[in-house]
Order: structure tokens, then sequence, then C-alpha cells
């Protein structure tokens, strides 16, 4: 679970705000993203937002014209930092398919590139609401289109990269939902045997060595 939200007037490096303005956009967007995930839509609420922010109802039509263009910005949030995040890793440079497995591994070991915990709320929000379901599964399709085209240019044929796609984003997912309650020693010692599941290829020791520096500043060691 992602930390609670530090409002910009709680955050010493911030710029102080000018004027009456208490809160930014920024500041709703991440008390309404902090609710959405710890209690799910329907709470997500413009009076008990301001209740929880300590300002009144009305400083929140300065920035959004609704609840529902709150929740339209919320959506927006996730596509941009979730879907864009592991897309972009997914075209990320590497040597062989293995390395570039690893980097869209970074998703699951960074928050700042992959919310998962964002992910599962949206995920729940979809069981209730036609138009975040269609959105989800464009998105889950644009994810997955990237994963087969990554599997694509490094030499798999068209059907098996778009198996490998699906088994790599939807064991992933499972993964994720389960929370295995696992070491930082212990999810690297399964990297290789997982790479080789997901790529039959042999990992690069170089690949594995960067992948373990770069988890250590997320995963508890």
């Amino acid at each position: 679970m992602p930390p609670k939200p530090i409002l910009h007037r709680d955050d010493p490096t911030a710029e102080p705000l000018t004027g009456n303005v208490k809160v930014t956009r920024a500041d709703w967007l991440n008390v309404a993203m902090d609710v959405l995930i710890s209690h799910g839509v329907e709470q997500v609420k413009v009076l008990a937002l301001a209740e929880r922010m300590g300002v009144s109802r009305s400083s929140f039509y300065w920035y959004f014209k609704s609840r529902q263009d709150l929740l339209d910005a919320l959506l927006q949030t996730w596509e941009q930092t979730n879907t864009a995040a592991m897309v972009a890793q997914t075209e990320a440079p590497a040597a062989a398919i293995t390395g570039a497995v690893l980097n869209v591994f970074h998703c699951i070991a960074n928050p700042d590139l992959f919310n998962t915990a964002l992910d599962f709320a949206v995920r729940d929000w979809a069981r209730r609401s036609g138009k975040v379901r269609s959105l989800l599964d464009r998105s889950d399709a644009r994810r997955v289109k990237a994963l087969s085209d990554m599997f694509s240019r490094y030499g798999y044929p068209e059907l098996e990269a778009k198996t490998r796609a699906k088994v790599l984003y939807y064991m992933q997912l499972g993964y994720d939902m389960a929370e295995p309650n696992e070491s930082h020693k212990e999810r690297l010692q399964m990297t290789p045997h997982y790479l080789r599941v997901f790529t039959g290829k042999e990992p690069l020791p170089e690949e594995l060595e960067e992948f373990a520096v770069y988890t250590e500043r997320y995963w508890d060691v």
C-alpha cells in the first residue's frame, strides 16, 4: 500500500502557495486516489475529501467542474502512470529478451512506475461501471500488445509472442494480487527461473546483477 499523500502545504520542499489557496489540484487528486485505493470509488466524495484536507468544499470547484470530472481525472492519471509506464518499459533497450523482461519487472519493483494498489482499485471500480470496464479492457489490450511486440522484436513468432505476453502479464497480475510474503533475497533467487519460464532463454549474469541493484531501492532487503 502506498504511503498517505502529503499535502502541498505540509511538504517542506514545496514552494509556498500564494493568496488564499490552501490546497492544490494535485492535493485533491492524491487524496482522492488514496481514498479510491483504501475504500473504493463510492467513498470518493467531495465533502469527505474537503473535510479530510481541512478546506471548504467550494475550493474543489476551483479545479474541477464536478465529482465526475474528478473521477475522470483519476482514470486519466491511472492511464498516464500505470499503462504508459508499462508500455515504455517494454520499449526500453536491452541486449536480450531476458533483459527486456527485467525492464518490465522494474514496474513491479518501483511504485513510481506502476502503482499496483491503484490498478487493483480501478479493476474493482470496473465491476461497477461499464465505462470503466471498457477503459480497463482497452488498457489491458494495450499492455498485452506492447508485451507481444517486445517478444516479437526478439524473434519470437507472432502467436508465441502473444502467448508469452499474456502468460507474463496475467501471471504478474495474479502474483501481485496474492501479495506473497517474500524477502528481497527470495525474490532474486526466483528471478532467473521466472525468466526461463517466460522467455525460454537463460538470463545473463550482468542483467541479474543490474536488476538486483535496482530493486534494492524498493524492496525490503
